[in-house]
């Protein structure tokens, strides 16, 4: 019986649908997948202009953003349907981070202004911070999607009459579904941090 569930919870009513690519259709990744493609396009020139200023601090620093940027083009990447709220970062915000590196660097290598440098350094910081916040904000929800989904399950398992790991004990139904156990998908293995949370 609990294998029954288990197959269920995994693939559905019908196995074979791909449940990891619901709603998503070819059109959105190609879409994704060129976006992704523009963004790293945009960061390769940051890199090619702050290589004509010769200060390894400098490139350093642009490929720590550039490392940040990364990060949220794997969220997208993961989640395309995520991707109209991102698509400013991965245009318009990479777009003027490339041209002011361009300008920054044509200004740098002429004058060595310090002024320059720090307005440069303070700017890339600021949209470090802003792409990891939206980073951060894309995992928030996915794992509260994810909170939602497994209480949805439990509370369809309870009507069905099958006990889950914290519900009513009945010593006549089949041993608790334990959804920590290594014998879930690992789709539905919850993140580490809530792994060990009471279900409500």
């Amino acid at each position: 019986m609990a294998g029954a569930i288990l197959h269920w919870l995994s693939f559905g009513s019908d196995p074979m649908s791909d449940k990891g690519m619901e709603g998503i259709d070819s059109f959105q990744q190609d879409r994704v997948a060129r976006i992704v493609a523009e963004g790293e396009d945009y960061l390769r020139a940051m890199r090619d202009a702050i290589l004509r200023t010769g200060d390894r601090r400098l490139e350093a620093r642009v490929h720590m953003f550039g490392a940040t940027a990364r990060e949220l083009f794997k969220q997208i990447e993961e989640n395309p349907g995520e991707i109209s709220n991102a698509r400013r970062y991965l245009g318009v915000y990479l777009m003027g981070a490339r041209d002011a590196t361009v300008k920054f660097a044509d200004l740098y290598t002429q004058t060595r202004d310090p002024k320059a440098r720090e307005d440069y350094e303070t700017l890339l910081a600021d949209l470090e911070t802003n792409f990891a916040a939206r980073t951060r904000q894309m995992i928030e929800g996915s794992r509260t999607n994810l909170d939602i989904e497994m209480q949805v399950l439990r509370d369809r398992l309870a009507r069905e009459g099958i006990r889950t790991e914290g519900g009513p004990a009945d010593s006549a139904e089949p041993p608790a579904l334990d959804f920590r156990s290594q014998d879930v998908p690992g789709n539905l293995v919850m993140p580490n941090k809530d792994r060990d949370r009471e279900p409500r």
